[in-house]
């Protein structure tokens, strides 16, 4: 429930992002946390804080015009959200995909203002992309698409204002020609301009595996919290890119057994724990849909549109995709005894599957705190690129699980000092705000 000075302020915000659904989403569900903060820190309502980190400061939307291989000409449109810059420059990724408009880029955005204040780095929150598909296109179109984006963007990004990364659609081959675009334009060797680059463009270690592994780390804590570990314990993990695959690796590695992942086809489940090197070349190398892996892979069972979800398990990480995960989905959960839930997507949990989750004690990690390794590594990324250094993978990796025990740590203590133990969802979303909002404080009304 919102605290009852809030309510006019979300119905404002709702009635100023008329269709942004998904926006209001991600804004809700923050307000739903803070009433309590109000109370303790009446200056943020005085200083319209809440009303200030809803706006963005910049918002950004240009036409893309590029050609196929057959000469046929395209027009998409490419989006940037600089939502907020009080902790350092605007960081987030970049989103290929049919679905982007600027509500799903907007609650991106905003999710990534307290994401990147819950790692302590200096960071303000951004998002960005195009409703560009890059499924089916050549090397080439990709190409001849990242480059007419990047015309455009250069103009709005840099080390030390904006820094984009990728994220949906866009990998290493997509950041290494927007980054060449834009050395080509600007004719600077600018390497802290984008993160998620190869290691040869001063890439980071880690980066690949970083949101997976640190979703892991972040469950790993709540699980140590509650006086248990992954050990023994079977887990389902959806989707099957690439935060899917390095969340698999990790829970293996820390005595887990992933039992089902999936894709937009439906899922596979493999009681012998799914087989990573074949999952890899199925999904990374060969990029073939998810039953392919089950084809290959003796006892496998494939299930076409099926619910991975219904695959009992103590364990669950949402992986794949926004609103995956219903409230008849966490129903389903809790029932076959799923005790630890940890977002590695973006808002992949419905507001119904949350609550469900919630009321039933159910240790529930937020996206904005489970998976904010990723944006973590791409701070370290910049951090290599300023120095001019490159450090080891397990250099790279112990700065990663370090981190992820602090974002950990940072929650648990808030959501206890404001009378919620155990609900991380109010201690991210408590955590991440109040280090914003005094840092808006403290910069003035700008």
């Amino acid at each position: 429930m919102l605290h009852a000075q809030l309510e006019p302020i979300y119905d404002d915000i709702v009635q100023r992002n008329r269709g942004e659904s998904e926006f209001h989403q991600a804004v809700r569900e923050v307000l739903e946390s803070v009433g309590p903060v109000l109370v303790k820190h009446p200056e943020y309502a005085e200083q319209k804080v809440i009303e200030r980190i809803c706006e963005p400061e910049r918002f950004i939307v240009f036409r893309v015009p590029w050609e196929d291989d057959r000469g046929e000409v395209h027009i998409n449109r490419g989006f940037r959200v600089e939502f907020n810059s009080a902790l350092g420059p605007y960081k987030g990724g970049l989103r290929f995909h049919p679905s982007v408009y600027q509500g799903i880029v907007k609650f991106l955005g905003f999710e990534q203002i307290f994401k990147n204040a819950l790692t302590g780095l200096p960071i303000g929150g951004g998002k960005g992309g195009a409703d560009f598909d890059p499924k089916g296109r050549s090397d080439r179109e990709i190409m001849r698409f990242c480059q007419s984006f990047m015309t455009e963007l250069y103009r709005h990004v840099g080390e030390h204002t904006d820094v984009p990364a990728g994220d949906i659609g866009v990998g290493g081959r997509e950041i290494g020609y927007l980054f060449g675009q834009y050395k080509r334009i600007t004719n600077r060797y600018e390497s802290g301009v984008l993160t998620g680059k190869h290691l040869s463009l001063g890439g980071a270690r880690v980066r690949t595996e970083a949101t997976g592994y640190g979703c892991a780390y972040f469950v790993d804590e709540m699980l140590a919290a509650r006086g248990e570990s992954f050990e023994g314990k079977q887990v389902v993990v959806s989707g099957s890119g690439n935060v899917a695959i390095y969340s698999i690796e990790k829970v293996h590695q820390l005595g887990g057994t992933v039992v089902a992942c999936s894709d937009s086809s439906g899922y596979v489940y493999d009681e012998n724990g799914i087989d990573l090197d074949l999952l890899k070349q199925v999904k990374e190398v060969e990029r073939e849909r998810i039953g392919v892996y089950a084809d290959r892979r003796g006892g496998a069972k494939y299930v076409q549109d099926g619910s991975v979800w219904d695959v009992p398990c103590q364990v669950a990480m949402p992986s794949a995709t926004q609103n995956e995960l219903t409230g008849d989905d966490a129903a389903t959960l809790i029932r076959n005894g799923c005790t630890a839930v940890g977002e590695g997507a973006n808002m992949p949990a419905t507001p119904q599957a949350i609550r469900a989750f919630l009321d039933a004690e159910v240790a529930f990690g937020p996206g904005k705190a489970a998976n904010a390794g990723g944006v973590a590594t791409s701070a370290l990324e910049m951090q290599q690129n300023a120095s001019r250094d490159s450090w080891s993978f397990e250099f790279t990796e112990q700065r990663l699980e370090a981190i992820m025990k602090d974002v950990h740590a940072r929650c648990f203590a808030t959501a206890e000092e404001y009378g919620m133990p155990g609900n991380y969802v109010a201690g991210a979303n408590i955590a991440g705000f109040t280090a914003v909002a005094d840092a808006m404080l403290r910069l003035g009304l700008v």
